[in-house]
């Protein structure tokens, strides 16, 4: 594991910069009327900045791509950043934070509904630095507030739909006070890392279901991930990526056989060999299903071999890296899985959505595999592994809340309760794929 760090200063310029930068930088302001409620102060205090001058009718889908950043998570700005972000949820916490939503109708609340609640979540995405102050408070659900819902959605992992839906209206109604502790608890996860994360890494964030590869300080390629259901957790670890299997056999691990296989079995004996799934004893021989009794308490002392192809539980491509786990990344035959809300459907390995360009940029450094003889190797359906002429370092971190340069803040729901607070874990993963019986 790595050392931790401490934390490292940053200037009050450089904190004033990005509060400027930040719409929801809900800085104290003592020039203000003195009437004025903490609420008002925050969504008035003109030192927060002024809103983007382009935001109108149509910004909607760019106001929510711009929370994308080729930023990496993890990087040696990663503390100070938090630490930013925490200065403003600070103040917005002194101020009385954000107030909740509640809808007084059945309706759903999106473009064009009026409802009285529409000003309650003008206040709350204006304290947020969602919705720009300009756009005043009123019971429309007008364009501006339709933009800035999308904004928040994308900046909590969530669909930008900009329909207030049960998840967003979950994630807007967790109070300021929850998520400064939220971000204090990932404030002390960032510091455990060192500075100089290697010039190419992989990053693996769990509540994020994201997958980062970082070269040079800059996010070279991001994609959608699969990981472990709470059941079954992926493991946080830092390790290195040393080999790339293009056509992979895929090996049940023991937890599998028992939990998973041996069930199947019972219940339909053609199961393996429908799915290509070999048993082979100590000697490498081939053993006949049909030769074990499956009603047995304990496993079979075998291998269970799925045979590379379109069928394979890792589909075209396994990328082994170190660890106790037998845990790895990989294709999946299963790609709709990746479209839905929160993916945390796997038993602890990682799925990697457009695996093929990943394993193309870890194999950039060693020669002879360009993108177009990776291709062909895959099409033979051959069980090819690579080693890399240098190992990759990668990190499997559970960040679930962070933010960049531009002073955006994401969240993420709290998949595996590690936060601290039950309010973080938005129940986002109804409607997953249920562990077999």
């Amino acid at each position: 594991m790595s050392k931790k760090n401490g934390i490292e200063p940053f200037s009050r310029r450089s904190f004033l910069r990005s509060a400027v930068t930040f719409g929801a930088a809900a800085l104290a302001a003592p020039a203000l009327a003195q009437n004025a409620t903490p609420l008002e102060a925050l969504i008035n205090d003109r030192s927060r900045g002024n809103w983007d001058d382009q935001f109108d009718a149509k910004a909607a889908a760019r106001t929510a791509a711009a929370v994308q950043s080729n930023t990496p998570i993890l990087g040696p700005d990663s503390v100070p950043n938090i630490q930013q972000a925490i200065a403003r949820y600070q103040s917005i916490v002194a101020n009385g934070g954000w107030p909740q939503i509640n809808p007084t109708s059945q309706q759903s609340m999106q473009l064009g509904v009026t409802d009285p609640a529409v000003q309650s979540l003008r206040q709350h995405l204006m304290v947020t630095g969602d919705l720009p102050r300009e756009a005043g408070i009123s019971s429309s659900f007008d364009s501006y507030v339709d933009g800035a819902v999308k904004r928040f959605q994308a900046r909590h992992g969530l669909p930008p739909d900009g329909v207030l839906g049960d998840f967003t209206l979950k994630a807007m109604n967790i109070s300021a006070n929850v998520r400064l502790q939220q971000l204090n608890t990932n404030l002390v996860r960032l510091q455990t890392f060192p500075s100089d994360l290697g010039r190419r890494h992989v990053m693996v964030n769990i509540p994020a279901t994201r997958v980062e590869a970082v070269q040079d300080g800059q996010v070279a390629l991001r994609h959608e991930a699969i990981v472990g259901r709470e059941s079954r957790p992926t493991h946080i670890i830092n390790s290195k990526i040393y080999e790339v299997i293009l056509n992979p056999y895929w090996t049940a691990p023991r937890s599998i056989i028992i939990k998973d296989i041996m069930p199947l079995m019972r219940k339909d004996p053609t199961y393996l060999t429908r799915s290509n799934i070999r048993l082979l004893d100590g000697k490498g021989q081939e053993v006949a299903p049909e030769t074990i009794d499956w009603n047995s308490d304990k496993a079979p002392d075998l291998m269970f071999r799925q045979d590379p192809g379109k069928t394979n539980a890792m589909a075209s491509t396994k990328i082994n890296f170190h660890n106790p786990n037998n845990e790895y990344m990989h294709d999946t035959p299963e790609q709709g899985l990746f479209n839905k809300l929160m993916r945390f459907d796997s038993s602890g390995c990682v799925r990697v959505q457009n695996v093929r360009d990943l394993a193309t940029w870890l194999l950039t450094e060693t020669p002879g595999w360009p993108r177009q003889h990776i291709e062909q190797v895959i099409s033979t359906r051959v069980n090819t592994p690579i080693t890399l002429a240098t190992e990759v370092p990668v990190y499997f971190v559970y960040i679930s809340a962070w933010s960049a340069a531009d002073g955006i803040v994401q969240f993420r729901d709290d998949i595996y309760n590690l936060d601290g607070n039950s309010e973080l874990a938005l129940e986002t993963t109804q409607g997953m794929e249920q562990p077999v019986q």
